[in-house]
Parts: structure tokens; sequence; C-alpha cells
């Protein structure tokens, strides 16, 4: 350790460094205090003994210096004076200095105060290295953000805009989002969009919202279902996510009539369908587990279907909204959500986020907060003349008996055969729709005799595939026939889907599209995709004609 002695005394500084030197400390000595500020610049000092009264620039006026020029590091000076006066001592500690010994010196004293202030010291020392290693750790991590930051910006801002038909607010807790609401228009002009919800909040959550917007943007463009988004989705955050993080997730596709929805909906809050006026018309449950829980063969890409009335406004929202708490501690929760949707007419996603932030008041935001309100219109579709179609024609045709029926889903293997003809893959989603429609209907009604009016009764969903589950183990002796006929004349594609059961009533299912029943508008939703809907006169078959053009 380095001691600098500042004294004007000659005996005095040779006093004190024999005293030192004794104690096996290295000392430098001053006789005025320019020379030891002269000193300072040369050498890494440790501890100033300075002495009050000298020639040059005397010891109140050196110890500030001495401060000033030890920074953020603790540098003690002990003042060595004779005065005895409580006024002297007052200024010595009011200029800088840290402690002060009386002359002539006191031995044991002098040491046992330079050990305390050599500790001091030592801790200031190893303080200051820790906040300089802070500091570039600090630096380097806010110039990452700034780069992943604009990444972001770039990957995830540069979608097309659907002021219209979209309503959606992002809040986010921290720099980074954990929460992400895409949207994009298929190639036959149907809505897609998708809210989703990562663990957690931040950099770490928002990691994965770069690989699952290119995978949604890339299979929008292709006309895909949103079972095979969802499908996908799921696939790639289960392989990229740690174990304790998932996405949930809302995938939506509102077809370009605005008349019909199809939904994925796995680990959200509940999704509400409104009308003009707010009032809430439907709420529906999420039906699966979020996305990257369950591997490829363990997923469910079960979809809903809803036919809504033009007008009808589809909410979404991530359960930093209803989790969002009060200074009681008490969450907005879902009441006081559905209280707010219904409070005014066409509400907005921002007099919402202000009604959060109202019931918070003002408390420090603790998740991501995100809402999304989706406007069931028509969207204006652009034809396109360079689409190119097969020139050939082909038929594609499948039969399944009773026990094939048991084990396997054929529509997604049958679209996935049409999505490879040219010109088809566009319309991958309507197809899609219209087979599973289809072929659900020939199942259940035809083949099973499920009727549909159990789904309008109290726990009418759970009786229903009750019953279904039932009925397929215990199946014997039936069959299904599919058949695709595609025409380059009229770039069009004819379904048969024929099964062997006695007919199915389907009067009581063509006229009423309410929301209020469960039952019923999956007929209607044949008529609204495809150009002609038939049956034959026992009703255990229907042919769907759909056009590309």
């Amino acid at each position: 350790m380095l001691i600098l002695v500042v004294d004007d005394q000659p005996l005095n500084c040779r006093l004190l460094t024999a005293m030192l030197e004794q104690q096996h400390y290295d000392v430098l000595v001053a006789n005025n205090g320019q020379e030891a500020l002269d000193l300072l610049q040369q050498h890494e000092v440790d501890i100033v003994l300075l002495d009050v009264m000298m020639p040059v620039m005397n010891g109140f006026e050196t110890a500030p210096k001495i401060k000033e020029y030890a920074g953020d590091v603790y540098l003690p000076i002990i003042f060595i004076t004779a005065l005895e006066d409580h006024a002297s001592f007052e200024k010595c500690l009011r200029v800088g200095g840290d402690d002060f010994i009386h002359k002539p010196f006191d031995r044991i004293i002098l040491s046992a105060k330079i050990r305390a202030h050599a500790r001091t010291r030592k801790l200031s020392k190893e303080a200051n290295e820790q906040k300089k290693q802070l500091q570039y750790h600090y630096n380097q991590t806010e110039r990452e953000h700034e780069i992943v930051e604009h990444i972001f910006r770039n990957a995830l801002s540069g979608q097309e805009r659907f002021d219209t038909l979209c309503d959606f607010h992002l809040s986010p807790a921290s720099m980074f989002n954990g929460d992400m609401f895409l949207m994009a228009k298929s190639p036959i002009g149907g809505f897609y969009c998708l809210l989703g919800d990562f663990t957690g909040h931040g950099l770490a959550a928002a990691v994965g919202a770069l690989p699952a917007s290119k995978i949604f943007y890339t299979m929008v463009q292709k006309g895909m279902a949103v079972g095979d988004i969802a499908t996908e989705l799921n696939s790639s955050l289960y392989t990229l996510l740690p174990g304790h993080m998932f996405c949930a997730a809302a995938i939506i596709e509102l077809s370009s009539s605005g008349k019909n929805i199809s939904a994925w909906l796995g680990g959200l809050p509940d999704i509400y369908l409104i009308n003009g006026q707010g009032k809430v018309l439907k709420t529906v449950e999420s039906q699966h587990m979020a996305l990257g829980i369950l591997d490829d063969e363990e997923f469910e890409r079960t979809i809903l279907h809803f036919e809504v009335e033009r007008g009808t406004r589809l909410v979404m929202a991530t359960d930093g909204i209803i989790e969002s708490e009060g200074p009681d501690g008490e969450m907005f929760g879902e009441g006081r959500f559905i209280d707010t949707l219904q409070s005014k007419n066409a509400i907005t996603t921002q007099e919402v986020i202000d009604k959060v932030r109202g019931f918070a008041q003002h408390a420090e935001q603790q998740d991501d907060l995100s809402i999304a309100i989706v406007n069931c219109l028509a969207a204006e579709v652009e034809s396109s003349s360079d689409t190119h179609y097969s020139c050939l024609p082909f038929d594609v045709s499948v039969s399944l008996d009773a026990e094939q029926m048991k084990v396997t889903d054929p529509v997604l293997e049958v679209v996935n055969v049409l999505s490879n003809v040219e010109g088809v893959d566009a319309h991958r989603s309507n197809i899609f729709l219209l087979l599973s429609e289809a072929y659900n209907n020939s199942l259940d009604h035809g083949v099973l005799g499920i009727s549909s009016e159990l789904k309008n009764q109290e726990d009418g969903f759970l009786e229903y595939y009750t019953q279904r589950a039932e009925a397929l183990a215990e199946l014997n002796n039936a069959s299904i026939q599919i058949s695709a006929s595609y025409s380059p004349e009229k770039h069009s594609i004819t379904f048969d889907i024929k099964d062997s059961g006695s007919g199915f009533m389907q009067p009581e299912v063509q006229h009423d599209n309410s929301l209020s029943n469960e039952h019923g508008r999956g007929v209607q939703l044949l008529s609204e995709i495809a150009d002609s809907v038939s049956y034959n006169q026992i009703g255990n078959e229907v042919r769907l004609v759909y056009s590309l053009n």
C-alpha cells in the first residue's frame, strides 16, 4: 500500500516515513499541496496524510482537489494538525478530509486509522470495479437490445394494414412484447389473423415471434387452412422453445364474404362475438392446449366454424387484460371485460385499454396487454389475371369402410392430394372447409344417425360427442365414398360424398343460421362457399361444385 505524506516540515516527514516504513508501507513525500497533486498524477496512492498549514497550497485548498482527482474511488485524507479548535476540525472534514490526527503522532492511533481507512478504500475499489463491469455489460445489453429491436420491428411491422377489418392494440410490459398480432390476406380474399401470447414477457418471451410470423405469412399466402397453420406452428414451436415455454393463441380466418369464421383456439381467454350494439351474442372457450406443448402425434388441429351476420365483431384478448390488478389486488376479470365491451356501441380497443388502466389506477403494468376486434365485413377480392390452372382433367376417389372411419379422417389427405394440382393450392382453406363439413355430416347424421338438436340442450356438446364416440366404436357394415372431379374447361371441382346411411333430413339444418343455435350452420356453410349444393332424394349423397375462378 502506498501512502502520500504531505508536510512542509522535514522533521515531521522523516518521522512519519520511519513509522510507516516500519509497518511495511511504501511512502511518498510532498512538501506542499501542489507537489502532492503532481505526485498523484504519477502514482496510485492509497492514503494521503495531509498537513493543514503549508506554503504554496495549504491543506484546506489541496483536499478538495485530491477528492476531485480521486473521482468515484474512495481516497482517504487524514489531516495532520496541531490545531485544536472545533472550527478547524469542522473545516478539515468539510473540505474533504475523512479523519484527522494530532501532532505529536501517536503510533498506535495512527496505525489503527490507516488500517481502517485502507479497508474502506479496498471495498471502494472493488465496488468501483464492479460498477465498471456492470456499466460495460449494461451498455452491451442496450446495444444488443437495439439490434434485436430493429430486427423485430422490421420483421413484424411490415404486415399489410386492415384498418376497416381489424382494430387492435398491443401494449408490452417491457421493451419487448411477448404478445404478437399478425394479419394477412389469402389469395382468394380471406382475412387471417393470429393473436399469440408467449410465456412471460420481455425478450425471452418475444423470441418465438420471428419464426411464428414467418410460418404464418408463408402459409396464408399459400391459402392454407387454419388447422394446417396451427399444426405447423405447433411443430415449429415445440422444437424451438424450451419445455417451460409455450404460446397461447387464437388463429382466425374470416371468409371474403364476411359471413364465415374458422377458428383454432388454444390457451387464450374466451373470445366473444358481439353485435353492432355491443351485445355479446356468443362466448367461445379455447378448445385446445397452447402451441408448443404437444408433439405432432398428440396435437389436435380441429377447428371451429361459425356463420355470422355481416357487421358482427369478434373480440379476442390475452390474459394480461383480465388479470390486470387494481390497488387492492383484485383482478379486472372477465365480468368487467364483458361489461366494458357492452358499455357502448362499436367500442374501440383503445377504450378498452383505457378502462383497464383506469381500473389499475396507473399501477406498474405487470404483463403485456393485447386485444383485437375483427369486423366481419366482406372483403374486396382482387382478381388475378396471371393465375394458372391445370389443363388436365382428373378424378380422385376414396372409399372408407367402418373400421377405417374409426381410425382416420380422410379429409386432410384428400386436400393434400388436390393441393398439388396447379391453381388449387390457393383454395386449400375453402376446400378443406367444404370437405370437412360434408364428411362430418355424412358420418355423424347419415351413418351414425346422431341428431344435431342435441347441441342446443344444456351440456349438449358433451352429450353429442359422447353419443358420437359410442356409436362410432360400435359401427359395422358402413361406408362413405368421397370423389373429386376437376374440369379444366370450367376451372371447377365437383365433389360427391355418399354414405351408406338412410339419409338425414336436410330441412332441419337448412334455414337456421342463428348464433343461438349450435346446430344447422354446417349446411348453410356449404351453400356459402360452394357454387352449388345438391342432395339426392333420400339425403345420403351430396354434390358440391366449387369454382376456382
